[in-house]
């Protein structure tokens, strides 16, 4: 038995019962990312020592009998996008290389109060701005799985390595796909959790811009639903640093879920409609009711988002683009500008008026029917890198995603379950609730997301 290509429940048990050491657990990851990840470059910053250090001292409060936290000694990976003390938050950018934080962020913190232990920080796009990694100061991260394709973006250090078994659980951020289309990319499970349910916070940076606020969240990528479970239970406890922070409800409701092959017209391949079908079939057959009633508009989410989002790049963004000199967020950044040019102060507040509009459309919908089923993407996962390789490419790839891009428009979680795969694509679906619902996708995960074993490139 391999320690690092099991799950964190698994993990979690074994550690509990004494059966294996947390150092036992932590040396057979930092095991396998020395033989693995030179090849696929997830991890670009290692913490071997403190890895290690972390370890003997939960193996030191277990032998004392006391309790560790529900993830006691297991290995995961967090983005070099967020704060954690004694290194720096690169987000994939040399102008960042030495911009080292002095405390963790949220995120990091939940995760060591959890008693998980940090062996590694993985890698992302310049400006966390693909669905595609690469960057000009880390390199190019690829797809353990699936060679050829993209590994996702902008979590796509984070996919591969929870694919590849570099740490069971790995934490990614979201403001339009980043953690819902690595995890399909790579073949494994992702949960975007909804806005205010992950505490965040990067001293380095200072308070975010109002669309990091609405709707860049913090979430779980891993193979398999309990993991996602536990992940995501130690990435949303509460911290005074986010006053947005907004506790669990757990409400009850209704086994309902509407199934959307093609919304607002997306021109969806033949294979997701087939593997969103036999998904909602297995609903079905444990009770679920499912319906195609009319959606809401997707396509205008998708339009105010980037319209939101890219509102940003006039406060300094495009300065600092053109200062890092990356040849993949320099034409990222010209591609989005096409499709949403600045905006005047009016446009600016007409999409946070919208945003109201559209919100309330769709927790309308939701208050009918609890769970959408939708395609992660209109298209099965690209080759790798060609958003970058001509404008229609990029146009085309932006277009498959509306399905990722829109629902966090109005704060709304996500979930990527990966439930089969060809000989050369992973086949998934994405399942979205209201706010506050993360539960009930949860519990879809339990019913739709098989195990996925840890693969080896």
């Amino acid at each position: 038995m391999d320690p690092a290509t099991l799950t964190a429940t698994a993990l979690t048990d074994l550690i509990r019962a004494r059966q294996l050491s947390a150092v036992e657990a932590v040396q057979a990851t930092l095991a396998r990312i020395d033989r693995l990840n030179p090849a696929l470059n997830a991890i670009v910053q290692r913490m071997d020592d403190q890895a290690l250090a972390a370890a003997r001292a939960i193996d030191a409060q277990i032998a004392k009998g006391e309790d560790p936290g529900p993830l006691a000694g297991v290995p995961v990976t967090v983005k070099v996008n967020i704060d954690q003390a004694g290194f720096a938050t690169t987000n994939g950018l040399k102008i960042q290389s030495d911009l080292i934080a002095t405390e963790d962020s949220p995120p990091v913190a939940n995760l060591r109060r959890a008693g998980a232990v940090i062996v590694g920080r993985t890698n992302t796009p310049a400006f966390s701005l693909r669905w595609f990694t690469r960057n000009s100061l880390h390199g190019a991260t690829r797809n353990p799985a699936f060679p050829g394709l993209t590994p996702g973006g902008s979590s796509g250090g984070a996919a591969a390595a929870a694919a590849a078994g570099l740490g069971p659980i790995a934490h990614g951020t979201d403001i339009a796909g980043s953690i819902r289309y690595p995890a399909h990319a790579c073949g494994i499970h992702g949960l975007r959790p909804g806005l205010g349910r992950v505490p965040a916070f990067n001293a380095t940076a200072g308070d975010r811009l109002i669309g990091g606020q609405l709707m860049a969240v913090s979430g779980p990528l891993a193979r398999s639903a309990a993991d996602l479970r536990l992940g995501h239970a130690a990435l949303s406890q509460p911290d005074p640093r986010d006053p947005w922070w907004t506790p669990a409800t757990f409400a009850p409701y209704r086994k309902r879920a509407a199934l959307a092959l093609a919304p607002d017209g997306l021109q969806t391949d033949p294979a997701i409609r087939q593997t969103l079908t036999a998904a909602a079939r297995t609903l079905e057959a444990n009770g679920w009711e499912i319906g195609t009633p009319p959606l809401p508009p997707f396509r205008e989410a998708m339009e105010l988002q980037l319209t939101l989002w890219l509102s940003e790049f006039g406060l300094g963004g495009a300065d600092a683009v053109a200062r890092e000199g990356d040849p993949d967020a320099s034409f990222v950044h010209r591609e989005l500008t096409k499709l949403a040019p600045p905006p005047t102060l009016e446009s600016f507040m007409r999409a946070l008026q919208s945003r109201a509009r559209l919100a309330r459309l769709w927790r309308g919908f939701f208050a009918d029917w609890p769970v959408l089923l939708t395609p992660v993407s209109g298209q099965l996962p690209f080759p790798d890198h060609y958003d970058t390789s001509s404008p229609e490419a990029f146009a085309a790839v932006i277009e498959a995603q509306m399905p990722q891009i829109a629902p966090p428009f109005m704060g709304f979680p996500g979930l990527t379950v990966t439930t089969g795969h060809t000989p050369t694509h992973p086949l998934g679906i994405q399942a979205l609730a209201d706010r506050g619902n993360e539960h009930i996708l949860l519990d879809l995960a339990d019913l739709l997301a098989p195990e996925i074993p840890a693969v080896t490139p």
